[in-house]
């Protein structure tokens, strides 16, 4: 992964995919399962997963640093403990795992988590703050972040199902994966081995439109009410869904 052996086309496409995770971490929710499998395309599975990640924790940063007067701490407490697990099971069962099926049984968890957040949502439901819920979610969110990063949805439902307003699920969302993300660095250093300096050169030549597609997503977030806010979540995360069928 030598920044000088990569085409014009392929830093144009990280680079897209830098605006991308901005965008997500401010609140347009689906962008970064979007790029996910266009990254894997790429790099592979594995390897994406690692130059990813710090392109996730700039973004997240950032995002933090707009909107974390907003974050729900009560949620947070109830979350990191099972997420903690989650990625040490996903750093454990990682590299058994194959990529093609673990993409098939994502899409199919985010088609079900779709049709429970639009069931919610059409009749007006708050799920109870049951602590089984939040520990099952944390374990998800923890395993699916580690093993693909693709927990954006796992965190949707819960946080949809809550009816948090908008700037308390981004505010909550950003906090829940800066610190997991952070958590997951190691793991991905010494275990994995997928973090080393010629990704992170490509991740810093992102930073730039990363913090552009973050306050793009800042700016697109406040120009949304509250009612069709949630609506674009939901959206988003089944088009990102239908995006990790298989061709």
């Amino acid at each position: 992964m030598i920044l000088e052996n990569l085409s014009m086309l392929d830093i144009s496409l990280i680079l897209l995919i830098g605006f991308m995770v901005g965008l997500a971490k401010a609140g347009i929710h689906g962008t970064t399962l979007l790029s996910v499998p266009l990254l894997a395309l790429m790099f592979g599975g594995k390897a994406s997963s690692g130059l990813m990640l710090p392109m996730l924790i700039m973004a997240d940063v950032f995002a933090v640093h707009h909107y974390h007067r907003h974050a729900n701490w009560q949620f947070l407490i109830k979350l990191f403990p099972a997420a903690v697990v989650g990625v040490l099971l996903g750093t454990w069962l990682g590299e058994k795992i194959d990529d093609a099926l673990f993409v098939q049984i994502m899409a199919a968890i985010i088609f079900v988590s779709v049709a429970l957040m639009i069931w919610l949502e059409r009749n007006k439901t708050k799920v109870p703050d049951y602590t089984w819920f939040a520990v099952a979610t944390g374990t998800l969110g923890g395993f699916t972040t580690m093993v693909g990063n693709l927990a954006g949805s796992v965190m949707a439902v819960y946080l949809l199902s809550m009816r948090l307003p908008k700037n308390v699920f981004i505010g909550t969302a950003a906090w829940f994966f800066l610190v997991i993300n952070l958590f997951k660095v190691p793991f991905h250093v010494f275990v994995w081995e997928t973090i080393t300096w010629d990704s992170f050169k490509l991740n810093l030549m992102a930073l730039p439109v990363i913090i552009a597609g973050v306050y793009t997503g800042i700016w697109l977030v406040r120009k949304i009410s509250e009612q069709h806010y949630r609506w674009l979540v939901i959206i988003m995360t089944l088009v990102a869904a239908a995006a990790l069928l298989p061709q």
